[in-house]
């Protein structure tokens, strides 16, 4: 999820500057060690707008390596929002693997687990 999707009430302790900031340091340091990344925030829990999102950034860069962030996956009133992304995903690329992070910080290990830079480029 874009941080500006994000209900920060339940999070007093960060603000969406905050969020996008820790994200942008994880993608640079993704970056940093290699990796060929495709961000895909969605930015509201419209499935239908996701799902177009989700289907354009594909068509223009394929991905074998999916991270879902938290904001997606923990958020209770994304869990329909969700099921429907990895759904649709694993129609569109087949043989997907999925990482999942704990912070934007953990990104690049969870990235790691999976793959390495460069992995999938011909």
């Amino acid at each position: 999820m874009h941080p500006s999707a994000i209900d920060f009430s339940r999070y007093p302790e960060v603000t969406e500057e905050m969020l996008t900031a820790r994200i942008e340091a994880g993608e640079a340091a993704l970056r940093e060690a290699g990796f060929d990344i495709v961000p895909c925030r969605l930015t509201s829990g419209d499935a239908d707008d996701a799902e177009k999102l989700i289907r354009e950034t594909i068509a223009a860069r394929p991905v074998q390596v999916v991270v879902i962030g938290a904001g997606l996956r923990m958020a209770e009133e994304y869990t329909l929002l969700f099921e429907r992304v990895v759904n649709l995903l694993v129609e569109l690329v087949p043989g997907i693997r999925f990482c999942f992070n704990t912070s934007p910080e953990t990104t690049i290990d969870a990235l790691r687990r999976w793959a390495r830079p460069g992995y999938g480029r011909s």
